[in-house]
């Protein structure tokens, strides 16, 4: 590796090592340091930290293409990921309001700490929505200058001070002992869920610099700090609070000590290492979710999108939302510091291992609802144990939800060759037929030979086909002018062209509906699953005739279309309907009826009972 991308690389290190600082990090280190001493405090951040490097260095690997595989990992693995962003800016949120502005403004009155976090939370989300990755790279350098200053501020005034040597006695259940395996698996798990970690992977591999060393690098930065904390920590002395149900942290323990003696440069020095800590995890989750979700939606044919705004959908500010809601009931609830680390060591741990394994190409079986099931059952065990003071519980929680990722586990370590591939997705086939005009049977297109061209769409003989269409209420109306080769003056064949004239008429109304519809680009076909045609009478010649079609009943999979054939001088020719279904692209499976159709057919619904279109047709005829 030549100097100047190790250099490059290394320069990923700040916002690396800040993205992960979020509130769990900054205070629970301040914390740990207490309850379980200088020995809990190596296990908690050598934890973090090896997990950090360890993610980097296994994502930079060159024999995966991760961009490829974590596109086909997004919407497998959604909610552990949206989970664990709530869970990220919730904590933070939490933490800043339980254990900074109460303690170091304590003179303040009750709003001005809410809106002293309020203000983080909107020049993060600013900075989030107006930066690139790569301006937010620089951005988060120069916090980590002004981190370190802040830090060398308050150790010094620290220093000074007369901060108290004495010692915890901490109970059973908050001893390095109970703790030890869930620290360890929660921690070294949690950078595979972090969206913000794989979107700075990426970005490293795209401008061709190594992520390992970034990785590497930014950990080591992350545990100066987090060293730093737990030293200003020491200096300070303890500050225990007791939480809702009954444990005991020291997380405040720096920030209680500096509002004891009144506003000071120190106490500024701290709130301004607080504000960088906050932002830097806001800002990055901002810019990472808006850079994640419109690529899930992108690939979701879910129907209920349609009814939702597409901008107000992709936007993170939903994601805040739920973050501020659930540190809202975290407060309320007024449970310690250390219950919030539960999910990371139990509810998530199934859903991260399988995500790491699929990664790894050696495991595609997963089943969300059982791994979350097996996480909830371990939870649970981790709640009795540490309400009801039961120790050995705790770690037991953490052995259940490794229990329920066995099948993962076992992948991992013991079984070689995975299914997944990692190669970046090739262009996609052309279809056999016209997906519009598919008939009953489907078959699935074998994917070891190509797709053969499509059939070019028929073109009409006779001019006149495509003289006027357009909607009519929510009837789509297309007008024609038969001339001699679409009657029986010159042979048996008007049959056909009611079938016809039905099937463009079709394709003017999805035209009209779906402007934007691509058979090269779509994701999905529309086929034919029956049609049904009852014949009246026969066309003559330059008799004007207009066929007419509409929606006239749908369920989750199909949709039914109603059509007419009526002539200006005779009355009904001819009506029936045909029902369309919807199958993926590539594998050719039934769809759910796909978001696009939903939201361009919406309008033309039937508007009441599914068959009133239809009998309305039938009692005109």
């Amino acid at each position: 590796m030549t100097r100047s991308i190790f250099a490059r690389s290394l320069s990923w290190a700040p916002t690396v090592s800040l993205s992960w600082m979020w509130g769990l990090g900054f205070f629970y280190s301040m914390h740990v340091v207490w309850i379980e001493g200088w020995a809990g405090f190596v296990v908690f951040a050598l934890a973090n930290c090896c997990g950090l490097a360890t993610f980097g260095c296994v994502l930079g690997s060159r024999q995966r293409n991760c961009e490829a595989i974590f596109h086909g990992l997004g919407s497998r693995f959604a909610s552990l990921f949206f989970l664990c962003q709530i869970g990220a800016v919730a904590i933070t949120l939490f933490a800043l309001n339980a254990y900074l502005w109460p303690q170091l403004l304590p003179q303040a009155g009750a709003g001005v700490g809410l809106c002293l976090t309020a203000l983080v939370v909107v020049v993060a989300c600013i900075a989030g929505r107006r930066l690139s990755l790569e301006r937010l790279r620089l951005l988060h350098t120069g916090y980590l200058g002004l981190a370190f200053v802040a830090i060398a501020v308050v150790a010094a005034s620290l220093v000074r001070s007369d901060g108290s040597p004495a010692e915890i006695a901490t109970p059973d259940t908050q001893s390095i002992a109970a703790f030890l395996l869930p620290t360890l698996v929660g921690f070294a798990l949690g950078p595979w869920s972090d969206i913000q970690q794989w979107q700075r992977v990426i970005a490293i591999r795209k401008a061709g610099l190594s992520p390992a060393v970034a990785y590497i690098g930014g950990s080591l930065v992350f545990l100066a700090l987090l060293c730093a904390n737990a030293s200003l920590s020491r200096l300070a002395g303890p500050n225990l609070l007791v939480a809702a149900d009954n444990a005991i942290g020291a997380q405040s323990s720096v920030a209680a000590h500096l509002g004891s003696h009144g506003y000071s440069l120190a106490a500024a020095a701290f709130a301004l290492w607080a504000f960088v800590a906050a932002l830097s995890t806001i800002d990055s989750f901002y810019c990472a979710a808006r850079w994640y979700v419109p690529r899930l939606l992108s690939n979701s044919l879910h129907p209920a999108l349609a009814f939702v705004s597409p901008a107000a959908l992709a936007s993170p500010l939903w994601i805040l939302g739920a973050a501020v809601i659930v540190a809202i009931s975290m407060n309320a609830l007024g449970l310690s510091q250390s219950a919030y680390m539960m999910p990371y060591a139990t509810l998530l741990v199934g859903a991260t291992i399988a995500l790491i394994a699929t990664y790894l190409n050696k495991f595609t079986d997963f089943d969300p609802a059982q791994s979350y099931l097996s996480g909830i059952a371990a939870a649970l065990v981790f709640f009795i144990g540490y309400r009801e003071d039961i120790a050995i519980l705790i770690p037991v929680s953490t052995v259940i939800a490794l229990i329920g990722a066995a099948g993962s586990i076992r992948a991992i370590f013991f079984e070689g060759g995975g299914r997944v591939d990692d190669r970046p997705a090739s262009p996609l086939a052309k279809p056999a037929v016209d997906a519009r005009t598919q008939a009953d049977e489907i078959e699935p297109v074998p994917s070891s030979e190509p797709a053969a061209e499509p059939m070019a769409p028929l073109q009409a003989e006779n001019t006149n086909l495509s003289s006027a269409h357009g909607f009519d209420g929510q009837w789509f109306v297309m007008r024609v002018t038969p001339t001699y080769d679409d009657t029986n003056s010159v042979g048996n064949v008007y049959f056909a062209n009611y079938v016809r004239w039905v099937g463009k008429a079709r394709e003017l109304f999805f035209n009209a509906c779906m402007p934007n519809f691509d058979l090269e680009t779509t994701r999905y076909y529309v086929l034919t699953r029956s049609f049904q045609h009852d014949f009246r009478r026969e066309i003559a010649e330059f008799e004007p005739v207009t066929t007419r079609i509409r929606i006239v009943s749908h369920n989750r999979k199909f949709v039914t279309l109603g059509h007419e054939i009526i002539s200006d001088r005779h009355g009904l020719l001819g009506r029936g309907e045909q029902s369309l279904m919807f199958v993926d692209r590539e594998s050719f499976k039934p769809l759910d009826i796909p978001v696009d159709i939903v939201r361009g057919f919406l309008p033309y619904w039937p508007s009441n009972r599914p068959d009133a279109g239809l009998e309305t047709a039938r009692q005109r005829g």
